[in-house]
C-alpha cells in the first residue's frame, strides 16, 4: 500500500547572519545552505497496518509525511502510495487518501460540522444517500449527535477534533495519514479517538500511518513503529524491539516484609534506591531469571514486579543524550 525508496528532501534556505548588517551583506551578497529534512529513507507499509511514526520536533516526520500525501516534491527518491505516485496529485489518488493533522483543520469556523460534511460530499461526488448514510454510521461511531448541527467556534477541542475525523472519512479513503490527531485533547477524549481508529481500521482494513507524542496512542494502535531523527530512519520494526534496543536492562521494584540495607543486594544487579522496605533494582535481560530466583530466596517478599522503562522516557533520553 506505500511504498518509499530512498526518499529524501533537501530545502536551500539563505545563509543570513543577524542583525541590519547581516541583513545589507545578504541584500548585496546572498549566500544559502542546504538543509536536509529527511534522507534516504526506505519503508514498506502492507495494507491494513497501522504503524506509528515518531521522532522529536524537526526529526523530519511531517516533511515525510506531506510528501507521502503529494504536498511537496521529494529531491530524491521514489514513493507509491495506493498504486500513485503521490507528486502526481492523480484524482484516484486523492479519493483514496486522508490527511488529519491536530493543529490545523478543515471544518469551517463559522458553520456547524454538517455544512461542512455536505460540501465534502459534494466535492468526491457521494450521493445524498450515502453520506447520510456514513455521517450516521461515522457519528455513532465517534458518539456526536447535536454537535454536528452547532457552529464549530462553540465546539469544545475534543468535539472539534472527532468532527474533523468524520469530515477526513466521509469519503472512504484506504489510506489515513494522521499527524498529531488527539493534541491538546483530555485523557478521555484521546482514549475515546484511540478506540474509534482501532475500529474504524478493524472494520474497513483502511491503512494508517500515524504521528504523535503521546506514547499512549502508539502503544495502543500501532504494533510497528518507524522512529526518526535529524532525517534519518533509525528504527523500523516491532515496538517491543525497539523498547529491547533502548533499554538494556529491566527494572524489578521489590516490597520487602522488614527492611534490608542496601549491602545485601550486591551482585543482584545495579542498585537504583533502598527505602525503608522498597527496593528498585536494574538488571540485565539475560540476569534477570536468576535474580529473581536469588531474590525470593534471600529476603521474605511481599511483592515483585518486573518492567521496561517507559517508551517516552527512553526515547526522550536517547534523543537528549544524543545516542542516535
Amino acid at each position: 500500500m506505500i511504498e518509499v525508496e530512498g526518499l529524501s528532501k533537501i530545502y536551500r534556505v539563505a545563509d543570513k547572519q543577524p542583525g541590519l548588517a547581516g541583513t545589507l551583506q545578504h541584500f548585496i551578497r546572498r549566500r544559502h545552505r542546504d538543509v536536509c529534512a529527511a534522507r534516504d529513507i526506505c519503508f514498506t507499509i502492507a495494507p491494513g497496518e497501522m504503524v506509528g511514526f515518531l521522532g522529536a520536533n524537526g526529526a523530519g516526520k511531517t516533511t515525510t509525511l506531506k510528501m507521502l500525501c503529494g504536498l511537496i516534491y521529494p529531491s530524491e527518491g521514489q514513493v507509491v502510495v495506493a498504486g500513485h505516485q503521490p507528486q502526481k496529485r492523480h484524482p484516484d489518488f486523492l479519493r483514496r487518501i486522508t490527511l488529519v493533522m491536530g493543529q490545523k483543520q478543515q471544518l469551517l469556523w463559522d458553520l456547524p460540522p454538517m455544512d461542512s460534511l455536505r460540501v465534502n460530499a459534494a466535492v468526491y461526488g457521494i450521493s445524498d444517500r450515502d453520506a447520510n448514510r456514513r455521517i450516521s454510521e461515522l457519528s455513532d461511531l465517534l458518539e456526536l449527535g447535536e454537535e454536528l448541527t452547532r457552529p464549530v467556534r462553540k465546539l469544545s477541542l475534543g468535539q472539534r477534533m472527532k468532527a474533523e475525523l468524520l469530515a477526513a472519512l466521509l469519503h472512504q479513503p484506504d489510506v489515513l495519514f494522521l499527524d498529531e490527531p488527539t493534541l491538546g485533547l483530555d485523557v478521555n477524549a484521546q482514549a475515546r479517538v484511540r478506540q474509534f481508529l482501532a475500529d474504524y481500521n478493524q472494520r474497513t482494513g483502511a491503512t494508517v500511518l500515524l504521528t504523535s507524542h503521546y506514547m499512549a496512542d502508539i502503544t495502543a494502535l500501532c504494533p510497528r513503529v518507524l522512529l526518526m531523527h535529524q532525517g534519518h530512519l533509525f528504527h523500523d520494526g516491532p515496538l517491543d524491539r525497539l523498547v529491547s534496543r533502548l533499554a538494556p536492562e529491566r527494572h524489578v521494584r521489590l516490597e520487602l516484609a522488614a527492611p534490608v540495607g542496601a549491602e545485601a543486594f550486591a551482585g543482584l544487579g545495579r542498585l537504583d534506591s533502598c527505602c525503608d522496605c522498597e527496593v528498585n533494582l536494574r538488571v540485565q535481560p539475560d540476569e534477570l531469571t536468576a535474580v529473581v530466583a536469588q531474590l525470593l530466596d534471600r529476603f521474605e517478599v511481599r511483592d515483585l514486579e518486573v518492567s521496561d522503562p517507559p517508551i517516552d522516557q527512553l526515547i526522550g533520553d536517547l534523543f537528549r543524550q544524543g545516542k542516535v
